[in-house]
């Protein structure tokens, strides 16, 4: 190298404006002290609350059974004591099972009221009655249905055999 193009500095390495080894040593050291004086802090405040609240308890009668019972074990006779709707247990079994309930409601026969005589059909059974018997139509507009006493007052003049014509009002045409 030339003597123009030689640099030399007099001081070579790092700046010493950077952090010290001994600086976040001590960054470290205050944050593990700080950490475990809240610890203990929060420790304490929960033994003094439970304390103050025991004290506050009222006596129990002694003629109350004690009974020391784990609330956290459930058997499966107080599952089923519990109102609906329950959490899931297994939910992927759960679902299962109810959506083969559900299949098979949708596809099978059964009695929705028997005393009234309402049944439940398949789906596919349903959809082949629709397309063999249509869908109930509604009667045109301005048509009256049929009432009882028509009906009845037409059955009497087709069954009357004398030949003489009924003395009732005529009837409109249908």
């Amino acid at each position: 190298m030339t003597e123009d193009t030689k640099h030399e500095h007099a001081e070579e390495g790092f700046e010493h404006q950077d952090l010290s080894v001994q600086g976040i040593i001590a960054f470290l050291v205050s944050l593990i002290v700080g950490g475990v004086l809240v610890y203990f802090v929060i420790w304490g405040l929960y033994h003094f609350l439970d304390a103050r609240q025991r004290s506050r308890q009222t006596e129990v009668s002694p003629l109350v059974k004690q009974v020391e019972t784990d609330t956290r074990i459930v058997s499966p006779d107080e599952i089923k004591k519990f109102p609906q709707p329950r959490l899931e247990r297994n939910e992927r079994t759960e679902i299962r099972d109810f959506r083969l309930q559900e299949e098979q409601t949708l596809n099978s026969y059964g009695w929705l009221d028997q005393k009234a005589g309402l049944v439940r059909i398949p789906i596919e059974r349903a959809m082949q009655l629709i397309a063999q018997r249509g869908l109930p139509t509604t009667p045109k507009a301005g048509t009256a249905p049929p009432s009882a006493v028509n009906v009845a007052t037409e059955a009497a003049e087709r069954s009357d055999t004398s030949n003489e014509p009924a003395k009732t009002k005529a009837q409109p045409p249908k």
